[in-house]
């Protein structure tokens, strides 16, 4: 299967590598304007409320759930069908009063709709924690990008530091971007798959690295194009087989996997796609760009005190 995969001769990858660069500064622009104009839609991990989830004998319309909660008093809460017809998930934000009197509230509305109705599930999430929540998941990000940058700086060579840690960005922020365009909602399992997302970006960019750095030893005469170009080449089969076989995963769990887990299948479907691409036309490009050269690359030769004296002299 490997040898199926492996290209003849050497892909000119880098040859698109301007237009699709301009492409991601564009996307990264969009993504952070939608951020700073649409915001996060927060879940209730992040925002605190109550959750309850209602399950009836026959399919319900989320609306008509709506109008009788609206009826009780409650206002502002999100309705949805959650894994089926016949499952309401009701999330109401903070609210003053008794969390049991919400509850008690919600149930009677759910009543007034069908008699046949049951509360599954309940979940109560403070202001204050879901606060805490949110700026703990931003350190954790922070703190994953700077401790990458360290690592890929001691183990390989500045400039290629900042390359990967310029594709973990981008494949974040574009992540988040589509998270906030969409205004899908943002909870602690989707922060959970953006760092998922950082570590395989990484992964696949190690790889290449790894592969320019062993490349800029080997051919002396290569430009720095040539050598990501061959490097990135050499690798292609890995990074198909490792996106392929993650890709059935996630797919897997994107369209089966219910609701609960919707919101981390699609980051991780988003994550995994561009750091695909992020890996050649952002991490290589940009270290390249920053003036990568074989010289950079070739080993420290250390001189020993005496190394140059004659053997024979005393």
């Amino acid at each position: 299967m490997f040898q199926i995969l492996n290209l003849k001769g050497t892909v000119d990858f880098l040859k698109h590598a301007k237009f699709v660069s301009v492409l991601s500064v564009v996307l990264m622009l969009a993504s952070f304007a939608s951020l700073g104009i649409k915001g996060m839609n927060w879940g209730l991990d992040f925002t605190g409320g109550t959750v309850v989830e209602i399950g009836y004998d026959a399919a319900t319309s989320p609306s008509e759930v709506r109008q009788a909660l609206e009826a009780e008093g409650i206002d502002g809460a999100v309705v949805q069908q959650f894994g089926s017809a016949r499952d309401i998930l009701v999330r109401v934000p903070p609210r003053e009063g008794s969390g049991n009197e919400l509850v008690a509230s919600v149930e009677a509305a759910a009543k007034a709709v069908s008699d046949g109705s049951v509360v599954k599930r309940v979940e109560f999430v403070g202001p204050q924690v879901g606060q805490e929540l949110q700026e703990q998941g931003g350190l954790a990000v922070i703190a994953a990008v700077i401790c990458i940058l360290m690592y890929v700086a001691f183990r390989f060579e500045w400039r290629l530091a900042v390359g990967s840690v310029a594709a973990l960005v981008h494949d974040v922020v574009l992540t988040l971007g589509v998270f906030s365009f969409f205004q899908l909602e943002f909870d602690l399992t989707v922060l959970a798959a953006v760092l998922a997302v950082v570590g395989y970006s990484l992964n696949d960019t190690i790889v290449v690295f790894d592969r320019v750095r062993e490349n800029f030893i080997k051919m002396r005469k290569g430009t720095p194009e040539h050598v990501v170009n061959t490097s990135v080449t050499q690798t292609m089969s890995r990074t198909i087989i490792t996106t392929g076989t993650t890709l059935f995963v996630v797919i897997s769990l994107f369209i089966l996997g219910g609701t609960m887990i919707h919101g981390f299948a699609t980051a991780l479907l988003l994550g995994i796609a561009v750091g695909t691409y992020s890996s050649i036309y952002v991490a290589s490009y940009t270290s390249i760009r920053l003036g990568i050269t074989k010289e950079h690359m070739m080993p420290v030769v250390i001189e020993k005190e005496g190394a140059d004296q004659d053997p024979l002299m005393p």
